[in-house]
Order: C-alpha cells, then sequence, then structure tokens
C-alpha cells in the first residue's frame, strides 16, 4: 500500500533533505542536509524513523500538503510554526495523522526559521550518491535538485498511521534557550587582535535578510584583520565563520561551499548550529567562546537526551489569529460571486 504526499502550495527554500552526503567533499560534493540537525532528528524519531532519514523542511514562506490514497502520520517540529490539519489549529512541535480530506499547511507562527515535516513510511525518491538530500546550487538529490513547486507528487511506501492521531511531542531538548551563539575559536583567529576578537564576541550582529542556506551573514561594525582577508583555501565545516574583506561575519551553512579562502575566526560549536539557524532576518546576536573540551561535553549530553523516550502530550488549540485562519491557503487567489463579478 501506498499513499502520495501532493504539493499544493510552496514557498521557496521548501526541499527534501536528509542526515546529508556524507564522504564526497574531497571532490567538491557538500553534504547539504537539515538546517536544524537537532529539530530534523526529534521529528523523524517522533514518527519511529532513523535520525537521518528523509524529511521535509520548510522554510518560512510555509507549505501546503494534500494527502492521496489514505492515512499517513507526520511529525512536525522545528521553529513555533502555526500548522493546520483538517479543522485542527495547532503549533509543532506535534505528531499529525493526515488523511485524503485533511490535508496539512505550514505557516511561520511567532519565532523560528525552519520547520521540518517527517513522515511515518518511505519516501520514494532516488538517491543521488547514497543521499536525497538537496543542494540547489549543484542541482542534485531531492527533487532533481530544486525546491518543492506546486504539482509535485512523492509516494509514501509502507505509510503508518499511528497512535496519537493528533498530539504535541514533549521534547525537552528542543528548548534550547536564549543568550549568546557558542564558538570554539580560530582555526585562524590569528589574524585577529584581541580587540577585534572580543568585538567578534560582544556584537551584536543583526542576520541579514542576504542570508540563505548556504551562508549566514551578519550586519554591524566590521572586525579588522590584521593579517590581511585572504589564506591558501582550505575545507570548511557548517558552522565556520569567515571574515572577508568587508569586515563582516559570514557564518557557513548547510550548503556551504567545500572550502574557503577567508580567515575564519572561529566556528560554531555543534548543539548550537540549529539554534543559529532559526534565526529570523533582523534578529540580533551575540557570540560567546568556549573550549572544544565544552563544545565536546555539550554535544555528548545532547545526543543522550535525544536517544530519551519520545512523550506524546495532548494537543491544545492555540488562539490563532482570523488572520492567520484567512491565510492558510498559500495559493490565494479571487473567488467569482454569484454576479460573476
Amino acid at each position: 500500500m501506498s499513499v502520495v504526499l501532493r504539493v499544493i502550495a510552496a514557498g521557496p527554500g521548501v526541499t527534501l533533505q536528509d542526515g546529508g552526503r556524507w564522504g564526497y567533499l574531497r571532490y567538491g560534493v557538500t553534504a547539504a542536509g537539515p538546517m536544524d540537525p537537532l529539530a530534523f532528528a526529534t521529528a523523524n524519531r517522533a514518527v519511529g524513523r532513523g535520525h537521518d532519514a528523509p524529511a521535509i523542511e520548510v522554510s518560512l514562506g510555509g507549505v501546503e500538503l494534500a494527502v492521496e490514497g489514505g492515512e499517513v502520520s507526520v511529525g512536525v517540529v522545528g521553529g513555533s510554526f502555526r500548522v493546520v490539519a483538517g479543522d485542527r489549529e495547532f503549533r509543532s512541535p506535534a505528531i499529525v495523522r493526515l488523511t485524503p480530506h485533511s490535508g496539512l499547511t505550514i505557516r511561520a507562527g511567532a519565532a523560528g526559521a525552519w520547520c521540518y515535516v517527517a513522515v511515518a513510511g518511505d519516501l520514494a525518491v532516488a538517491a543521488t550518491l547514497g543521499s536525497v538530500a538537496t543542494h540547489m546550487r549543484s542541482g542534485i538529490g531531492g527533487l532533481q535538485g530544486r525546491a518543492f513547486a506546486p504539482g509535485d507528487r512523492i509516494a509514501v511506501t509502507s505509510p503508518q498511521a499511528l497512535a496519537p492521531a493528533f498530539g504535541g511531542i514533549a521534547a525537552p531538548w528542543l528548548d534550547r534557550g536564549s543568550g549568546p551563539i557558542r564558538v570554539v575559536l580560530g582555526p585562524q583567529d590569528d589574524y585577529f587582535s584581541d580587540d577585534q576578537i572580543d568585538r567578534f564576541l560582544l556584537g551584536p550582529w543583526t542576520l541579514s535578510s542576504r542570508s540563505d542556506r548556504m551562508a549566514y551573514l551578519l550586519d554591524g561594525t566590521p572586525i579588522t584583520h590584521t593579517k590581511g582577508f585572504n589564506i591558501v583555501s582550505d575545507g570548511v565545516a557548517m558552522g565556520a565563520i569567515q571574515i572577508p574583506g568587508s569586515g563582516k561575519p559570514m557564518v557557513l551553512m548547510a550548503d556551504r561551499q567545500p572550502t574557503g579562502g577567508y580567515p575564519k575566526i572561529a566556528n560554531v560549536i555543534g548543539v548550537d548550529l540549529g539554534r543559529l539557524a532559526q534565526v529570523r532576518p533582523g534578529d540580533r546576536l551575540s557570540f560567546q567562546a568556549v573550549n572544544v573540551e565544552e563544545a565536546v561535553r555539550l554535544r555528548r549530553d545532547e545526543a543522550a537526551a535525544l536517544a530519551l523516550p519520545i512523550v506524546f502530550e495532548p494537543l491544545a488549540r492555540p488562539d490563532l489569529p482570523s488572520e492567520f485562519l484567512l491565510a492558510t491557503n498559500l495559493v490565494g487567489g479571487v473567488s467569482a460571486g454569484d454576479d460573476g463579478s
């Protein structure tokens, strides 16, 4: 038995991702994968899938899906997005059972930039180099290397309708708090004087609207280099923070290039990658330096928390404003009255 997910509408940047396309960086192929790995893994766990199983990454533009052929449960996890399934309205994180009569609409809510829809079943999408992760700049993975578009259809084999049909997801590890984004300094922090490193850490920085899955661009007082802004290109990891000639930091994200030739003042630690990814354009942030040992300890704590059982809670309907309910159809359009006007 299979069901089909049909895309009714999708904002820019809605893609299919999995844990990433690993092992090909030396050939110039970036891993891609989710912007918020923790939310992604939690969505998959909620529907009984592996941490790295394929799931839909939803951007601030939202998505509207219809279901054909049967029922299937999905886990919706990420920022505080607003979700409508049939006549139910609620916020992520949650587990939702979809039917041909309900469909699913996800729109940006009060906070967060990315949301994940994990499906209780196998998505019938061909892998490229062992992964379905979409990397749009190189045009590989997912749906022919592109974002979702109205009319796209994805078959789901072995779909499951899980219990509860609707439930909130109690995952305390998703409450990552606020405060500075933690980083490990280097590997080229010697290209900057101590006062410039302090300026970098304190900021404050504002996330630019020009940011995307490749890099988060930060606006603020420029950082001055002491040894120039060019290095011999070397490999970059997700969260690497380059300081180009403009002096304004660029945080390399999931669709980063494989190498870079600007000095890297620091790297965001693993447990804060998702928290940074959920920052919206216009939001302000600063950084805090920690050592490698602290970064490793925090990463192990996160892994231990993610291994805890998923607990579901009764869903409470939030008091959604009327303007949101009127806007749940992402397609929009005009309906004719009786007089044809």
